[in-house]
């Protein structure tokens, strides 16, 4: 599906989620409310430490 819809799937560290969190500016839900942390959510992030784990040709780090 990363492949077919051009997205990319990005990584970052383990354990790192309350330093994450603050890097969040905000979030909205923008589908399946009814699913709570399962809904999908729209994060709008500030120098969030990540990378491209899964890009939009097939590039797979996790395949290396």
């Amino acid at each position: 599906a990363i492949t077919e819809y051009k997205a990319v799937y990005l990584a970052t560290v383990g354990g790192a989620g309350a330093y994450l969190a603050q890097k969040v500016i905000s979030s909205e839900i923008i589908a399946y409310p009814d699913l709570g942390p399962e809904a999908i959510i729209k994060l709008v992030v500030l120098e969030f430490p990540c990378i491209v784990a899964v890009d939009a040709f097939g590039g797979n780090l996790y395949h290396r």
